[in-house]
């Protein structure tokens, strides 16, 4: 595998993550197991967790998560790298130190004027909600990505992962890498991430801008059924939404099918590759062994990718991303041991 194969960029973000009661949500009128962009009513939570004894810090942002898992997956430093945007602050050099920490070519936009992005993880039992604060995250800049320096690190990957977060921070990004995958035949993943994105519709505009470029596809069950209805399509059997974006036209150039890859929870992951549908059996966890479900779709797309990288068949990258998850779910966020047992 060569250096630098896998590509990631996205939103940095410090989490704050803690155990609360369910009275939280309704205080801050959020929802179980969503995902949201924090408006001004939701700013106290921050401070609220904060202040909290059970309170942990941790490097996080969707597409950061999934680099780390399938770094740490892969154990070869510098396999991958990471960008985007983080504050001239405290928190920044934390992630950067632990991104690094984890082997993973770490290349942030620093913004001198506007702090680190964070995220209130809010968790409730099982259940977690996602309150971000994108603060310097939504500051970066195509300029940064096509610095000579820069766009080298993009010219020698492979395998590029974009998290659907980052559609509102930076289109022109994700088209730049989009386009330059398809022009040499390399492989373009996205992922849908959370439903507001397809609900919005500047959002959903850019994800379907993107959409030809997109060689794997990545989402949950909640995400694919808002897919179809902003379609309009009137199914919400996930596996026959699958095909169907499966079946969205591509660009012209690009020469393989789409894959598109959807988890259930403790549903069967549903993959379809060429208009086939197959179905990957989620390996049962016990109840009082999870700990915290943040972070664990991201988990799932860095073992996954982890595998891609390595020319793996798709059975064995949904393999290791379920590992991934399955592991991830059973420790305080996105933490891991310092080495994999996956074989």
């Amino acid at each position: 595998m060569s250096e630098g194969a896998l590509f990631g960029i996205g939103n940095p973000l410090l989490d704050i993550s803690a155990e609360v009661s369910i009275d939280v949500l309704d205080k801050y009128k959020i929802k179980a197991n969503d995902a949201i962009l924090a408006e001004e009513s939701h700013l106290p939570i921050y401070a609220e967790l904060a202040a909290l004894p059970n309170v942990e810090y941790i490097a996080g942002g969707a597409t950061q998560n999934a680099i780390r898992i399938a770094q740490w997956m892969l154990q070869t430093k510098g396999a991958s790298t990471y960008m985007g945007c983080v504050g001239d602050d405290e928190y920044g050099s934390k992630m950067e130190e632990q991104a690094r920490g984890d082997g993973v070519n770490v290349q942030y936009m620093k913004d001198a004027s506007t702090p680190t992005g964070k995220c209130a993880v809010v968790v409730t039992g099982h259940d977690r909600s996602l309150v971000t604060d994108l603060q310097a995250a939504n500051n970066y800049k195509v300029d940064h990505l096509t610095k000579p320096e820069n766009f080298a690190l993009v010219e020698k990957a492979k395998f590029y992962y974009i998290a659907g977060f980052f559609m509102t921070v930076s289109p022109e990004s994700i088209m730049t890498i989009a386009k330059h995958s398809c022009e040499n035949n390399k492989t373009f993943m996205m992922n849908l991430s959370a439903p507001f994105l397809m609900e919005v519709p500047p959002f959903k505009a850019t994800l379907m801008q993107a959409m030809p470029y997109i060689d794997i596809l990545f989402g949950n069950e909640t995400e694919a059924a808002t897919f179809a209805k902003t379609e309009g399509w009137e199914t919400t059997d996930v596996a026959e939404i699958a095909v169907k974006i499966s079946q969205l036209p591509r660009a012209e150039g690009s020469s393989k099918g789409r894959v598109v890859v959807f988890t259930q929870g403790t549903e069967p992951t549903i993959v379809v590759c060429d208009g086939k549908v197959t179905k990957f059996d989620v390996t049962p966890l016990p109840k009082e062994k999870i700990v915290d479900t943040n972070a664990a779709g991201d988990a799932f797309v860095g073992g996954y990718l982890s595998q891609l990288v390595l020319g793996k068949e798709i059975s064995e990258c949904a393999r290791a991303g379920m590992y991934a998850a399955h592991l991830i779910i059973q420790r305080s966020g996105c933490t891991f041991p310092e080495k994999p047992d996956f074989k």
